[in-house]
């Protein structure tokens, strides 16, 4: 009873603006808490907006052309599942970083990575010939597939995987904005799920196993 009445005392004592700035701290506090959680529901949570995997079900129809300088179409690579993703030879960070982690996944899979196919495909096209998707792949695992074509080609590819691409004038030329997430297909050239840019490492080669282990 002691303890109520001393803290009540100490409450009652305190000045008017110290117990306004506290509530004001509270008030931001909820607020930054509410807008994260927010945030979560929408991007990793049950509120992220989902790919139709209705669209993919026939597979992602494209003709382009290989690192080796080979036409290949989305049937070319019906068998085996397949991680695909979209980028650009000149891209900062988002682009290497990933290939990177793909090809680290490689090597965690062992045996296994020879069942799977990782195709680079290019959103920048007048930059990115075959001969210069081959010369930056030597950079990543040797399994991984670069992809290139006219723009129109590549422009259908886009549109076949609902991906983004947008180019962005620059003081010394351009860049290239673009999905940045890896696309999970079966060996039907079925959508089956995505691994996001910041997703853990763990998780996406979770992802990769399943896909690897699925049947159907």
């Amino acid at each position: 009873m002691v303890g109520k009445d001393r803290f009540s005392l100490g409450s009652a004592l305190l000045p008017p603006d110290r117990t306004s700035r506290g509530w004001a701290a509270v008030a931001i506090l909820a607020f930054v808490s509410a807008a994260i959680l927010i945030g979560w529901w929408q991007v990793d949570g049950p509120g992220r907006k989902q790919i139709e995997v209705a669209a993919f079900a026939a597979g992602s129809p494209f003709t382009l052309v290989n690192h080796k300088g080979e036409t290949v179409t989305e049937a070319t690579y019906l068998g085996k599942p397949t991680l695909v993703f979209f980028g650009f030879t000149h891209c900062p960070e988002v682009c290497p970083t990933t290939l990177f982690e793909i090809s680290n996944q490689l090597g965690k899979l062992g045996p296994d990575a020879d069942r799977l196919q990782v195709l680079f495909v290019t959103v920048d096209p007048e930059r990115d010939t075959p001969a210069q998707m081959a010369l930056y792949l030597q950079s990543f695992d040797s399994r991984i597939v670069g992809l290139s074509g006219t723009q129109a080609q590549v422009d259908a590819a886009l549109s076949a995987y609902k991906a983004y691409a947008k180019r962005i004038p620059t003081d010394n030329g351009y860049t290239m904005d673009h999905t940045a997430s890896v696309y999970l297909m079966d060996a039907k050239g079925r959508f089956k799920s995505m691994i996001d840019y910041h997703e853990d490492d763990a998780a996406a080669l979770e992802k990769i196993r399943l896909l690897l282990n699925a049947r159907g």
